[in-house]
């Protein structure tokens, strides 16, 4: 569970998500799996998120921005202010939180609003993102639900209340959870930092050669035990107990950030399958379902593909089908060791609006599929660290993308962002024996804040948000205070942005024109796709991340009489594949292809009437015969699967949609 630290230097959140997921998914999440009976999980609380949740106990519209705004009356607000609610109450995935409100999706498509008509918007924004246990459990709630449109100010303020009653009892009810044996809580250093980064900035090229990093890099190890050490006091204050374990920021470990966490008295730790299978030598077999030791210090290493799983594929699927796919995943596993001790880690909120009904059929079909599988046993992290464990002699730097650091040092928006840093800090370093103890302090606070990962997530071409310019101006703003308090002129290249003035563009590009090309499993010429639409895969992924697949990016177009697509991908990866899944909606069809009869030149199939056409050699290619299609609006969605794991759900967004009716002509000009 974490949110990045959206206070600005005056200490006013400049964006409402710690506020919405908290309402939406840090309640539901522990109160799905306390309603299965012997069930266990360890959650995960990051301390910027304590230390946020924390300043909606009272007068919450005073600690955010959106808040203060949303509580106005529309006809008060400033054209600034009007079209930045509006941009915010339309950021809501439209298919499983819009749409389930019919209000709310008749206002979602409209471009001008008057004031009742904006009111009645942010009313149905913030009821979208009230989680399952507040629309069963509160009669305001679902009052508010039911009328549906027409809301006054009035209602405004009692939803308001409502909510922040709600949200002071989040953390008892963890401790609750914790005492009865149910859970175990771990957190993460203050601001959720990369440490290995931050201690020798030198491992990322230790994980990955090719990565560049700042030329006038600096250690910040005592900035990197700050981090700790306020971390699990921030613990002890809000649970009443110390801290056992650490998932470091982004699962990022390294042989000395790991002993510093040992020197703190931290037992256990978890990071990503990459990093152990990176440790162990090629002579060693990397038995990935067990705890392992290093140096005193017990270690989970996640199952990623069942993590993704959840976290990506089941969203899909039909909850049961979902529930019994997971299951029979774990099964071989159980066959070949039934003392194999699985770790499933994956992102605690951001998944859960991409699924329906916030995940709750999901959850429950699979915690009641587990708690009726009799070998099968739920354990905590607390569990696991009592468990014999394998010795691990050597830990590689890594995190769990891709075991490397490229998410936060390398491209050069990512390395700009470090090297402000150390500017700062060397001038800081420069005028500390002038400043006294309480201004040196609040200094610290503001570096300690700069150095969450989450601002190099945004920066580069590997992540997209609507809200890149807002986390970058956020990201400056502490470096820039800093200077402030030490009375001195910032720097201007810290009021420059860093990010570039990018949009979804950069990863999902319209198709322009007719295509026709040949399918032949060969890029014969640009001329044949020019004009598709592209999906970059690579630079899709933005709250989330995942092992890519072997999918680079995905080509599509149509003419009258077909559509086509074409898969980029690593081949020799792809055809490690056993079954390729091509799902059409509105008409129902699912295909499934044996990927060694996409080998063949021209493989013809017919389904439902419909003909499809495969090939592949450099790169896959299909075509399918829009001859027997009577709808004009389609929803293409495509998986590989190995092993009966799905290894790619493409494309990574969702669904694919094309206008079969469409001629582009638009886009012509002369």
């Amino acid at each position: 569970m974490h949110q990045p630290d959206y206070r600005d230097a005056s200490g006013v959140m400049q964006m409402p998500w710690v506020f919405l997921h908290t309402i939406k998914d840090y309640y539901d999440m522990p109160w799905m799996l306390s309603r299965h009976e012997g069930l266990k999980a360890t959650f995960n609380i990051t301390p910027p998120l304590i230390e946020q949740i924390e300043l909606y106990y009272n007068e919450p519209q005073n600690h955010d921005r959106f808040l203060k705004i949303w509580l106005d009356d529309p006809s008060t607000l400033s054209e600034i202010d009007h079209q930045w609610i509006i941009k915010i109450c339309k950021s809501t995935p439209y298919d499983t939180m819009v749409a389930p409100l019919p209000t709310y999706k008749a206002l979602y498509d409209k471009e001008h609003y008057n004031n009742e008509e904006l009111r009645d918007l942010e009313m149905l924004f913030m009821l979208s993102w009230c989680g399952v246990y507040l629309r069963s459990h509160n009669a305001l709630i679902d009052t508010l639900i039911k009328k549906g449109c027409h809301f006054n100010q009035e209602d405004k303020q009692l939803l308001l209340y409502e909510l922040v009653v709600f949200i002071k009892k989040l953390f008892p009810y963890y401790s609750q959870l914790h005492k009865e044996g149910r859970i175990s809580i771990s957190t993460t250093p203050l601001n959720h930092p990369i440490l290995p980064l931050l201690m020798d900035m030198n491992n990322a090229t230790r994980a990955n050669q090719s990565t560049n990093i700042p030329k006038q890099h600096m250690p910040l190890q005592e900035d990197a035990r700050l981090q700790i050490e306020r971390a699990q006091t921030l613990f002890l204050d809000t649970f009443g107990f110390e801290c056992e374990g650490f998932w470091p920021a982004e699962g990022a470990v390294d042989e000395q950030s790991v002993a510093l966490l040992k020197e703190c008295a931290i037992e256990w730790i978890a990071t990503d399958e990459a990093i152990l299978f990176k440790s162990l030598g090629d002579s060693e077999r990397a038995e990935l379902y067990s705890p392992y030791m290093y140096k005193g210090m017990c270690m989970g290493f996640r199952d990623h593909a069942l993590s993704d799983l959840i976290g990506f594929t089941y969203r899909f699927w039909d909850a049961s089908k979902a529930a019994e796919h997971f299951v029979n995943s774990l099964a071989p596993i159980n066959s070949e060791n039934s003392d194999a001790t699985v770790f499933v880690i994956l992102d605690g909120e951001n998944a859960w609006e991409f699924f329906p009904n916030n995940a709750f059929d999901f959850f429950d079909a699979l915690y009641t599929k587990l708690a009726n599988t009799p070998w099968c046993k739920s354990v905590h992290m607390d569990d696991v660290a009592k468990l014999p464990a394998k010795p691990l002699e050597r830990l590689a730097p890594g995190s769990w993308i891709h075991g490397e650091f490229n998410t936060w040092v390398g491209h050069s928006e990512k390395t700009r962002g470090w090297e402000l840093i150390y500017l700062t800090k060397r001038d800081f370093m420069h005028h500390e024996e002038n400043l006294d103890d309480e201004t040196k302090a609040k200094i610290i606070e503001h570096f300690l804040a700069s150095e969450c990962s989450d601002w190099f997530w945004w920066y580069g071409d590997d992540h997209f948000t609507e809200f890149g310019q807002e986390f970058d101006t956020l990201f400056r703003s502490h470096l820039i205070a800093i200077y402030d308090l030490m009375h001195i002129s910032p720097p201007s290249d810290l009021f420059k942005p860093i990010i570039e003035n990018r949009s979804s563009q950069n990863f999902h590009l319209q198709p322009q024109s007719p295509i026709s090309p040949n399918i032949n499993g060969i890029h014969d010429s640009f001329f044949e796709w020019i004009g598709c639409g592209v999906v970059d895969e690579s630079k899709l992924f933005s709250t989330m991340d995942r092992v890519r697949g072997p999918v680079r990016k995905i080509y599509y177009g149509q003419d009258e009489d077909n559509i086509y697509f074409a898969f980029d991908a690593d081949m020799k990866a792809l055809f490690k594949s056993d079954t390729f899944h091509i799902t059409i909606d509105p008409i129902a069809l699912h295909v499934s292809l044996k990927c060694n009869d996409c080998r063949e030149k021209n493989y013809k199939q017919m389904h439902k009437g419909i003909e499809i056409e495969v090939s592949s050699d450099k790169w896959l290619e299909i075509r399918i015969s829009k001859k027997t299609i009577d709808v004009n609006i389609i929803q293409c969605r495509f998986e590989f699967e190995e092993k009966e794991l799905v290894v790619q759900t493409l494309p990574g967004f969702g669904e694919l949609e094309l206008d079969l009716s469409t001629d582009y002509s638009e886009n012509w000009f002369v």
